[in-house]
């Protein structure tokens, strides 16, 4: 693993912050395990097509420069930056509390999102094992699930996929927001390339999961233009539905990402940010419901109407999949709502709303001042090298 310099924005929780004279120390990873209380988080956003979630990470191998989910991070007196992608937080407990809340009463068997925050099968799921865990659960308790990845380390749970298609119901959407490799490599560093994502798809497929490809998030000026190869390589692969939502920018991940990007696409990313702003009034991000996720004005409604006239021509389902209700449109009617499921981002899911504290885009200043918003949960640390 190689490491990468420190760098992160200003947390709004630290009354005190820290500048290097000369180069910043390296960073490797920290692995901090989570012992927490719950691990369903609920989520009342109407941008997002389901209610519950879980999560068994917090924070990201990936690094993605956009993933909506760092200053989440914050809430933990962590960084956004690369306190974001080498401080990562395993709730070892996860599977374990999700079996207690399958056999409460009031429970009535929702589909369940592997993971609505940050990506479920990132490198640590390797060895923690902790979202085979809880499928496996959720195939003893026969409860519905979807999955939003990226990562091909899903193939290895195939086994579990299949007994969960018998029991109950599973759909798995692959996040593939850029199509050229070295763009991803530039936005994406630690993801597996869009052609070995692609491979995911047709490996689920051939096993007969269902699948959905998830072009998220959209980056304006850059990966807007690589749509219809993402949905012919879709469809191609097996996909049989298609989705996506346009790059969102909370708080600190807008300098993160831009610093990001020029260093980078030193020669792109003044375009970028231009065709962001004519997405969001101007602004860098809007956070307002039924606008964050599609984004408003001309440059918005043509990255739609390319989306929706590709996905017509290929014959992919446009449309959130994963929900109890799943609400889809023929591509062809040019007037309805997409539904928006996440950045998968986590991501990316790209990627749901809320993590397990609660933070919303829309409630952030709020948050930050509540006194008992940080966790305080954190017990055990393992460093490695």
């Amino acid at each position: 693993m190689r490491p990468v310099p420190l760098s992160n924005p200003p947390n709004p929780w630290d009354s005190t912050s820290v500048e290097y004279l000369e180069r910043a120390p390296e960073v490797k990873l920290d692995v901090y395990e989570d012992r927490t209380r719950t691990i369903l988080a609920k989520n009342d956003s109407p941008d997002v097509g389901f209610t519950y979630s879980v999560n068994p990470y917090r924070g990201c191998f990936h690094a993605c420069a956009y993933c909506y989910a760092r200053p989440g991070h914050e809430y933990l007196s962590f960084g956004a930056g690369t306190d974001f992608d080498r401080k990562i937080v395993v709730k070892v407990n996860a599977p374990e509390l999700l079996r207690a809340e399958f056999r409460k009463k009031k429970w009535r068997r929702q589909t369940v999102v592997f993971s609505g925050v940050t990506d479920c099968y990132q490198p640590l799921e390797a060895s923690y094992r902790l979202t085979r865990r809880c499928l496996e659960v959720c195939v003893e308790a026969r409860n519905p699930v979807a999955v939003i990845t990226k990562a091909p380390l899903i193939e290895r749970d195939i086994d579990v996929l299949q007994a969960l298609a018998r029991v109950a119901s599973v759909h798995v959407t692959v996040s593939v927001p850029l199509w050229d490799q070295e763009k991803a490599r530039a936005v994406e560093p630690y993801v597996a390339t869009p052609t070995r994502r692609m491979r995911i798809v047709r490996t689920l497929t051939d096993a007969g999961i269902s699948v959905s490809v998830n072009v998220a998030p959209i980056i304006p000026g850059l990966g807007d233009e690589e749509i219809p190869k993402i949905l012919t390589a879709a469809r191609d692969a097996g996909a049989t539905g298609a989705n996506y939502v346009l790059l969102r920018l909370p708080g600190p991940v807008a300098q993160v990402f831009e610093e990001r990007m020029r260093a980078a696409m030193p020669l792109r990313v003044e375009r970028i940010l231009h065709r962001i702003r004519e997405t969001r009034g101007g602004k860098l991000y809007d956070a307002r419901f039924g606008v964050r996720g599609q984004g408003e004005g001309e440059y918005a409604a043509m990255i739609r109407n390319l989306f929706l006239a590709t996905a017509s021509r290929l014959g992919l389902r446009v449309g959130c999949l994963m929900v109890d209700e799943a609400v889809t449109t023929d591509a062809k009617d040019g007037d309805a709502r997409l539904e928006q499921g996440g950045q998968g981002e986590q991501g990316e899911g790209e990627q749901g709303e809320k993590d397990e504290q609660g933070e919303k885009d829309g409630q952030g200043e709020k948050r930050r001042n509540a006194p008992d918003a940080r966790p305080k949960q954190l017990t055990f640390m393992v460093s490695a090298k």
